[in-house]
């Protein structure tokens, strides 16, 4: 009954809450290099760029309506089309100040919608763990009836084998005693001792 307690890595820790920053600050630093390589006012990048992002919302709106919708593919393409648009600007811009008012504000939604995701699994966590404890007590409680009924069943065993030890012990004692007569008792309606074992007395 007792789990082996496992302490996680820091790193495992950190890594899923840095996820959100890491992914976004990817984005920019890809997008300046593009712009350093040629992506600066190059109006077919421009184009590009928006097209694959409008793509993606709009793979994103599709996967979102309907009874049939999944929300991580919808998530997941909205992410893209956000990625997609982030790295358009980045790359055609001239400067760094738009890039980066788009980075925070492409960072801070992220971590906005993470965090719901955050807390519902913290969620689904506790319900787990109060499920599994819950299991893990009523186990528990059925190894303890079921020791105790054994050791009752035991004990009403050994008892029962002391008794007819004493029984015994008492038929052999009586027969053994002078002036005893199996046909008296058999009259008196007391059970009859065995043959064999009168014989062998007298």
């Amino acid at each position: 009954m007792n789990e082996q307690i496992i302490a996680r890595h820091w790193l495992a820790i950190i890594a899923p809450k840095a996820a959100p920053a890491l992914a976004t600050s990817t984005v920019l630093i890809l997008a300046r290099i593009w712009n350093a390589n040629g992506a600066e006012h190059s109006v077919g990048n421009a184009v590009l760029m928006t097209a694959l992002s409008l793509g993606a919302a709009a793979a994103g709106v599709c996967a979102s309506i309907g009874r049939a919708g999944d929300s991580v593919i919808a998530g997941t393409a909205f992410a893209a089309s956000g990625g997609l648009a982030l790295a358009g600007v980045a790359g055609y811009a001239n400067g760094l100040s738009l890039p980066l008012l788009l980075w925070t504000l492409a960072t801070a939604i992220a971590y906005g919608l993470a965090a719901r995701y955050w807390r519902t699994d913290r969620r689904e966590q506790i319900a787990r763990e109060r499920q599994t404890s819950v299991r893990r007590e009523e186990h528990a409680h059925i190894e303890r009836v079921e020791a105790l009924r054994a050791g009752a069943q035991i004990e009403v065993a050994r008892t029962g084998a002391a008794y007819a030890e004493q029984l015994a012990q008492a038929l052999v004692t009586r027969a053994a005693l002078p002036g005893f007569d199996p046909k008296a008792v058999e009259a008196a309606g007391l059970p009859e001792l065995p043959s064999i074992s009168t014989s062998k007395e007298h």
